[in-house]
């Protein structure tokens, strides 16, 4: 089994490898532009490889990115095992990372608590 580290190192690798083939649009499916891969985890036995992503628009085009990640999936995984070599390739999941919207709304939060603060110390 390998080293957490290396199933670090490994998951870094493949959030770069498909990172760069969102950029280069080397997959060519229209609902997967402006999507970003947030994260990848990789399980010990390098069964499955987890994949986080996330877009601009949230979470409204979410179903509608994962579905066309799912069909591309054999083509992904068929690229990536081109690019990292492994003795046996983990099998792709795709996830919706809600990370980037709960900050937004942790920030919008912030500022209104913020906004109300500076209201109270002007009417003192």
């Amino acid at each position: 089994m390998p080293s957490a580290l290396r199933l670090t190192r490994i998951g870094d690798r493949f959030r770069k490898e498909l990172s760069e083939m969102l950029v280069k649009e080397e997959i060519r499916d229209p609902r997967l532009s402006g999507i970003s891969v947030t994260e990848v985890k990789v399980d010990r036995e390098l069964s499955y490889a987890e994949i986080y992503v996330s877009a601009v628009e949230g979470v409204s085009r979410s179903k509608e990115i994962l579905e066309g990640l799912e069909s591309a999936s054999g083509y992904i995984r068929k690229v990536l095992s081109e690019r990292i070599e492994l003795r046996s390739f983990p099998r792709l999941r795709f996830h919706w990372d809600v990370t980037p919207e709960r900050a937004d709304r942790i920030e919008q939060l912030l500022l209104a608590i913020h906004a109300e603060e500076e209201q109270r110390k002007k009417k003192r």
